[in-house]
């Protein structure tokens, strides 16, 4: 077994990731980035250090998993999401629910519940959850506080801003607790090839399987259909695709903001 087979091995236990379930570059890139700030040079001498230091386990976990967002990233998805799929599944049962998986930080999750809550806001007879997932604890403790830069809120309009953010004495934002409570974010593994629950009117997963290879992403298209309530919608990264293993379970519904509905049929 070479030096990078025995780190991923060392990986996989300490934190539970299935590191077969990335691609190869990817991994390395990101290993990389940790083994040059801890100025070590080979993948054994960085296998040592991490056994040796606890410390370090956060930082490479993070460094493997987290994902860069903003809030309402692709306006295009979200107006689309906004009025052609929220709008008509609340006019007709009043009710909605949306699983964002691979949640990161919250930015996703809380972009959603702006717009339900907006849309819904002189509609009191209207029951609406965002379930938000990811498998690393620590940021989701950073997306349950809430609490953000100003760069990542470039696209949030000054009234959104106004109305559902509170500036701090350190010039973050914090997200209002009428938003923030309707955001129940949780620990969920996508390897697992469980949904976080069933029935979802939309399943929200973007920007996140480009980091998985071929295998994975055809299992976590099964998953996801298994999860949406039948007609539901499936929303995808800008780069990412389905494959033609799992296409039969999907019809395009907006193709260039890579939008699928789910097929009843199977």
């Amino acid at each position: 077994m070479d030096e990078f087979q025995s780190l991923l091995q060392t990986i996989q236990r300490l934190f539970n990731i299935q590191c077969s379930n990335y691609k190869e570059d990817y991994i390395k890139r990101r290993l990389a980035s940790r083994m040059n700030s801890r100025r070590i040079p080979t993948y054994k001498e960085y296998q040592e250090y991490l056994l040796k230091n606890k410390e370090e386990h956060e930082a490479l976990k993070n460094a493997l998993t987290i994902n860069v967002t903003k809030f309402f990233r692709d306006p295009p998805v979200f107006e689309v999401v906004k009025t052609e799929i929220f709008s008509p599944i609340l006019r007709k049962k009043k009710k909605l629910r949306l699983w964002s998986a691979g949640c990161s930080s919250g930015e996703e999750p809380y972009s959603y519940a702006i717009m339900l809550y907006d849309l819904t806001a002189i509609q009191k007879d209207v029951d609406w959850m965002v379930i938000a997932t990811d498998i690393d604890d620590t940021i989701l403790r950073k997306a349950k506080e809430g609490v953000y830069e100003k760069t990542s809120l470039e696209l949030v309009s000054e009234s959104q801003l106004r109305r559902h953010f509170k500036q701090r004495d350190d010039g973050k934002y914090e997200i209002k607790p009428h938003i923030r409570e309707k955001v129940k974010f949780q620990h969920h593994d996508l390897m697992s090839g469980v949904p976080a629950s069933r029935f979802f009117d939309v399943v929200s997963c973007r920007n996140v399987t480009i980091y998985f290879n071929d295998r994975q992403k055809t299992d976590l298209v099964h998953m996801f259909y298994q999860g949406l309530s039948p007609g539901g919608y499936y929303v995808m990264g800008m780069s990412e695709f389905l494959s033609r293993e799992v296409e039969d379970l999907f019809a395009p519904f907006r193709p260039l903001q890579k939008i699928f509905v789910r097929k009843d049929t199977k």
